[in-house]
């Protein structure tokens, strides 16, 4: 038996027990939520530039129309993103077992 293969393996063992011990993973979840709060947050500012256009108080139109595609490119992105992952789970559905 060739050492050098005991010892692969026995780093493969503990690299994947680091990596289930690891309490500093990311989560898709997080992620998820995390993308999400941006695009709100790209909503809101949006919003708000569109208020301050209102009331005069904004000097350069060109901020708030950045600001507007900024969040309306972040949202089609997130819906079309929404959609597959539904299609996705459509389809895992439909798989018989």
């Amino acid at each position: 038996m060739n050492i050098n293969r005991i010892n692969e393996y026995n780093n493969l063992l503990n690299l994947n027990s680091n990596l289930k011990n690891r309490e500093d993973s990311i989560k898709f979840t997080d992620l998820l939520k995390d993308a999400i709060n941006k695009v709100n947050m790209m909503q809101i500012e949006s919003e708000e530039y569109k208020k301050m256009l209102v009331f005069g108080e904004v000097d350069n139109l060109h901020d708030v129309t950045i600001a507007a595609e900024k969040a309306n490119i972040a949202l089609q992105i997130t819906m079309s993103i929404r959609n597959k992952i539904v299609e996705a789970y459509k389809e895992i559905m439909r798989i018989q077992i």
